[in-house]
């Protein structure tokens, strides 16, 4: 039986959480759009309509995809911050003769094998909760519906794509091994620097191209969609190829942006330590961040293309919408905000197992610290001012994504829709700022930054210097 003791390895439970999430949110997708297909169907007026399946199957589909993309960035983070702490085990592997592409393999395997745990319970778990939502559906509901069948072959489709994202993602995150020496058997976790960084011009390149390619598609989605509402599925991919460029190139990007809000922080010597921090270690500042980018941005996106979209509806109606179409949006509102904030919490997993991953793998740094006259209150402030830069930068920037996209989002479905009744005319739609969702993001936020340091404040002054040192 093949050896397992490496799952108890800081890091690996939270990977098998975030792909048991990702499972069991594309059962329960899945699940819920057969059972309000089922009751849209026995509906006399609309059950034949063609346009309302393939509507909501869309919906499904982008749904599942926006969670399973975070969820692999997620993982793919985590496992290059684990490889990044196994640099000198690496390192004695190919000191006695072992390849590199061996041990990547190696790294890739585990993946696979979380991916397969954490699917295997997201279904068992998603299934249960979709039964138990179908049995309250039935009893609020009391509306006549099709025969309907929970359990079904298709609920097998995201748990096999969760485990194939979550192989693909290790495999990515474990590129690293690639580079490591023989030599580094010596030295122990190293992180490249902000300048080693800069000097790898494929990946930057790549990174440019992707986003400046998927702002060009947003530009035309918002063009196309001054003629015809289709021009969203093209600003939807532009967004989607923008972000991954953003992800891709975060390690240029999120230090600088940390630095700038460390300096709100105050000049303290724990204060300037933790905005530092993000400089010295550029790879493992942009993981962390990255991911609360991703779900800042993904609530604040549909909050503000919700609240543009119900806007122009109120422009059209004469300045006030009816009492049911006002009633309909704010329950779709609440619906989606529900649905992508699945997404936010597996954002919010990624940041608190990687903060607390880098500081198990900086005990030697911090019982420096410690001997050199730190005390253990602020050691644990500095930790607690590194989630709070992490999260204050990623909030901001998160603020700023959501609100374009959301804007790009509406603007390119409903640009074609004529703002004055009676007018054809093509129009910009004006964003418009919830603030209420905002506020809630904000507030979340803060709480993110608190639960998020809990662990690693108290692992950082858990062993004593001297022990620290010895490592």
């Amino acid at each position: 039986m093949t050896n397992l003791v490496w799952l108890r390895e800081r890091g690996m439970g939270a990977s098998i959480l975030v792909a048991a999430l990702s499972s069991a949110f594309g059962v329960v997708l899945i699940a819920a759009t057969g059972y309000l297909g089922a009751i849209l169907l026995a509906d006399r007026f609309i059950g034949g309509s063609e346009t309302l399946a393939v509507v909501v199957s869309i919906m499904t589909a982008l749904l599942l995809g926006v969670a399973i993309y975070v969820a692999a960035i997620v993982t793919a983070n985590t496992f290059a911050t684990i490889v990044a702490g196994r640099v000198r085990n690496i390192a004695l592997m190919r000191l006695i003769g072992a390849s590199a592409r061996s041990q990547r393999a190696e790294v890739a395997r585990q993946g696979l094998i979380v991916g397969v745990i954490g699917a295997f319970l997201g279904l068992i778990a998603g299934t249960g909760a979709a039964a138990a939502g179908v049995g309250l559906g039935d009893a609020i509901l009391d509306a006549p519906r099709l025969p309907f069948a929970l359990v079904q072959p298709v609920l097998l489709v995201p748990a096999a794509i969760v485990v194939l994202t979550t192989w693909a993602a290790a495999w990515s995150g474990s590129r690293r091994v690639l580079s490591v020496t023989p030599l580094e058997a010596l030295g122990g976790s190293v992180e490249r620097t902000h300048s080693d960084l800069a000097r790898r011009p494929v990946r930057n390149a790549v990174a440019v191209s992707l986003f400046a390619g998927g702002g060009a598609l947003l530009a035309l989605g918002i063009a196309v969609g001054l003629v015809t509402p289709l021009g969203v599925v093209v600003a939807f991919g532009g967004g989607l190829l923008s972000f991954t460029g953003l992800a891709l190139g975060a390690h240029l990007i999120m230090p600088p942006v940390l630095r700038l809000v460390g300096r709100a922080f105050g000049p303290s010597a724990t204060a300037r330590l933790a905005a530092e921090n993000g400089m010295r270690h550029p790879e493992r500042s942009a993981r962390m961040a990255i991911g609360v980018v991703m779900g800042v941005t993904l609530v604040t996106m549909f909050a503000v293309a919700i609240a543009s979209t119900k806007a122009v509806f109120t422009a059209t109606a004469g300045g006030e919408l009816p009492e049911f179409m006002a009633s309909l949006l704010d329950t779709f509102s609440i619906v989606m905000m529900a649905l992508v904030g699945v997404s936010a919490v597996i954002a919010a997993v990624g940041l608190v197992n990687l903060l607390t991953i880098g500081v198990v793998q900086r005990r030697r740094e911090l019982g420096l610290l410690r001997s050199l006259g730190l005390s253990n209150g602020q050691v644990r402030g500095m930790i607690l001012l590194e989630a709070a830069h992490i999260t204050v930068a990623a909030l901001v920037l998160g603020l700023i994504l959501g609100i374009a996209y959301g804007w790009a989002g509406a603007q390119s479905l409903l640009g074609s829709v004529p703002v004055v009744p009676g007018e054809q005319v093509s129009t910009f739609v004006l964003p418009a700022l919830p603030i209420v969702p905002i506020a809630i993001v904000i507030g979340a936020t803060a709480v993110l930054t608190l639960v998020a340091a809990v662990v690693p404040t108290r692992l950082a002054t858990r062993v004593a210097p001297v022990e620290a040192l010895a490592e």
